[in-house]
């Protein structure tokens, strides 16, 4: 008999019904040679400090830092995890082998491992490693199952990623409660919370000490076009009048004409953190809410696994690309061009260099339809269809025109872009959010000009005032999060910079959340704020390690190279151990009496307290 363990009821009801474990007992599904259970998720965690020390059970500077020889794992207290764990044990006792079949993901792969751990499984594991949950990628899963050693590694960064954050997070968190907290109150820290309110925070200076500063610049329309001044923005008023006034009675001479035609590429396949970005920008859904409703159309079969940071596709996929496009029967429509014709195979589609455990997300072979899609799941489906379908169009091609004038010597430029052929643009029609425009294009089409024609034209002077940074939202912390504190707009850099990025894609709206429920940041409208507890806490911590983006961004990529085997769960555990050593002697060293209060109330719910600046600080 073999024993299948996944990680949620609902999945095991689907491989059981596929491997014909037809019989519902109690916490499995049997039949066919086979017992499938499930876990809720993690059934076992590492062990709290009590556990190890009598002496750790109270938060005491003394302790700390509080390092266990040999960390350990125990079942999370709670009635039904305990007896579904029980079940678990008692049909791995009884089985000659076992099949993984937890999420495809490192996660996953530590559920499960520590459940088996937990049972002291002896028997031979193999695992079930699948990018969808339709039947056809299941029985593809169960006919080329592999070995457990396979995923070592994987299971290694996992459990590296846990006892770090123990480590850092356990003596953190007390040592900076103890030493600075008003009120009982507990400040919690964090290896990615804490650069991650580092950033919100950091932000909220930019602004707060912003200087808004005038400027001047230069128009002027002809042939009801207009033309820019090339000098840019003039700093001080009356020079940029008296330029208005030395061109006002001159005529407007051009002086060249060019066109240059381009090509836009299709916009890239979602991995997690940009379909999280786009629901933000689009519906203002949260991360959140983004990671629950995608989850939920991956365990319905439309969509493939979602907890992915590559925007890739594998090419051993390209054979089932048009099986899939087939099965979009509402966007027939729109797939109907593709599929008239050879599929292309891009690199900027499929490049198995850029694709390690799962692809990025797309639709699976099952038609939405039916599927008993929710209102917010069809508006997320939408936008993973259309990004698919558009990604297989070709270039849309436009055509740029630069307009070069001189008047009384003084130079002008004007830009219009057409499109000449609409291309994957088509896919979107009228969503102009979609659609990246060019913002210093003022013109659109223009009309033909010649050179050396010449004529009247009408000036104008606009003052304009400089604009402090944007507050972050959602979106745009994710991609902070993702490139480590850096802004990045072109695509191939920024993925090239997830090596470094800060948490993982599957726990970045998790650490957002984290943020909201320690009252460290607010949010009002779309707009993330820190708090004041916030603000004290980042200042109060010295320790660049602790909250700087680029730093963490560091250890997550040694943790993806322990997944990969290049770099020793040993090693990075050490390290972590060395550096709380350091930072516990450095805080108990610190002579700062300030203290910090966190404010209970809902940063969610209640009107916000505006944080006080740090000159308000300095005066009290």
């Amino acid at each position: 008999m073999i024993v299948c363990i996944t990680e949620k009821p609902s999945v095991a009801k689907d491989i059981a019904a596929i491997l014909g474990a037809n019989v519902r007992r109690d916490g499995y599904y049997e039949g066919n040679g086979y017992n499938v259970t499930w876990t809720f998720g993690h059934l076992c965690c590492l062990k709290e400090p009590n556990d190890y020390c009598e002496a750790w059970k109270s938060w005491n500077l003394s302790t700390l830092p509080m390092i266990p020889p040999r960390f350990g794992i125990k079942l999370i207290d709670d009635k039904g995890i305990i007896n579904q764990f029980k079940t678990i044990e008692s049909l791995i006792n009884q089985a000659d082998g076992v099949i993984n079949c937890g999420d495809a993901g490192q996660e996953g792969e530590l559920i499960q491992r520590w459940v088996m751990q937990k049972a002291g499984c002896k028997k031979p594991v193999k695992r079930l490693w699948i990018s969808s949950l339709t039947e056809e990628k299941i029985r593809e899963g169960f006919a080329n199952l592999k070995p457990q050693a396979d995923y070592d590694n994987l299971y290694y960064a996992g459990l590296s990623r846990a006892i770090g954050d123990w480590i850092l997070g356990m003596n953190a968190t007390r040592l900076y409660t103890k030493r600075y907290a008003q009120n009982r109150n507990v400040l919690s820290i964090g290896r990615v919370q804490t650069p991650t309110l580092a950033l919100i925070v950091a932000r909220h200076r930019e602004i707060e000490n912003f200087v808004p500063e005038d400027f001047w610049e230069i128009k002027t329309v002809y042939r009801n076009t207009t033309f820019n001044s090339t000098k840019g923005r003039y700093k001080i008023e009356g020079e940029a009048q008296q330029v208005v006034e030395q061109i006002k009675e001159s005529p407007i001479t051009i002086t060249s004409v060019s066109e240059k035609k381009g090509k836009e590429a299709p916009p890239r396949l979602f991995d997690l953190t940009s379909l999280q970005v786009e629901c933000n920008k689009k519906f203002s859904f949260s991360a959140d809410e983004t990671l629950k409703l995608i989850q939920s159309l991956y365990e319905k079969k439309v969509t493939s696994y979602p907890r992915v940071d590559t925007t890739y596709l594998s090419e051993d996929i390209y054979p089932t690309i048009p099986g899939v496009l087939k099965a979009l029967t509402p966007y027939a429509a729109l797939t109907e061009p593709v599929l008239a014709k050879k599929l292309p195979k891009s690199k900027k589609v499929f490049d198995d260099s850029k694709v390690t455990d799962h692809h990025a997300i797309i639709p699976t072979n099952v038609p939405p339809q039916t599927a008993n899609l929710t209102r917010d799941e069809k508006m997320v489906y939408n936008l993973v269809a259309k990004r698919f379908i558009a990604a297989f169009y070709p270039d849309c091609i436009f055509s740029t025109t630069t307009v070069m004038a001189e008047i009384n010597k003084f130079q002008f430029k004007a830009t219009g872009k057409v499109i000449l052929y609409d291309g994957w643009r088509a896919v979107y029609a009228k969503e102009s959010s979609e659609q990246n425009t060019d913002e210093a294009d003022e013109n659109g089409i223009m009309p033909k000009f010649e050179e050396g024609e010449s004529g009247e034209h009408n000036p104008s002077l606009l003052k304009k005032t400089t604009q402090p940074p944007k507050p972050y939202n959602e979106g745009t912390l994710l991609r902070a999060m993702e490139t480590a504190g850096k802004f990045v707009d072109n695509e191939e850099l920024r993925e090239a910079m997830k090596e470094n990025g800060i948490g993982r894609p599957s726990t970045r709206a998790a650490i957002i959340e984290t943020l909201f429920k320690r009252r460290y940041i607010r949010k009002e409208r779309k707009s993330l704020f820190p708090t004041l507890a916030g603000i004290q806490l980042i200042d109060t911590i010295k320790e660049p390690l602790l909250k700087s983006a680029e730093l963490t961004g560091l250890w997550e990529n040694k943790l993806r190279k322990i997944e990969r085997g290049e770099f020793l769960a040993s090693q990075f555990i050490d390290e972590l151990k060395a550096l709380i050593n350091d930072i516990v002697l450095n805080v108990l060293r610190d002579n700062d009496s300030s203290s910090i209060a966190v404010d209970t109330d809902d940063p969610k719910k209640t009107p916000p307290k505006k944080p006080r600046s740090a000159k308000q600080d300095k005066k009290e």
